[in-house]
């Protein structure tokens, strides 16, 4: 199913950024969400400004590893 969280096997294929829906999916949360505690600067993972907000895939990986 689509809107099910991918596996960290699945994560650690995924390229070096990636949009902030998809790790929003991988963290279990809504994007929307995500896009608030970014603005807030409480994001728990390490964002990127390219024009479009992105997020540091190592990042998102390291984060789920520790739980």
């Amino acid at each position: 199913m689509a809107d099910e969280a991918p596996t960290l096997d699945e994560i650690r294929s995924w390229p070096a950024t990636i949009d902030v829906a998809l790790a929003a999916r991988a963290l279990g949360i809504g994007k929307t969400k995500l896009y608030d505690l970014i603005r807030r600067g409480e994001a728990p993972v390490r964002v990127l400004d390219l024009g479009a907000k992105r997020v540091v895939t190592a990042s998102l990986i390291r984060l789920l590893e520790a739980e």
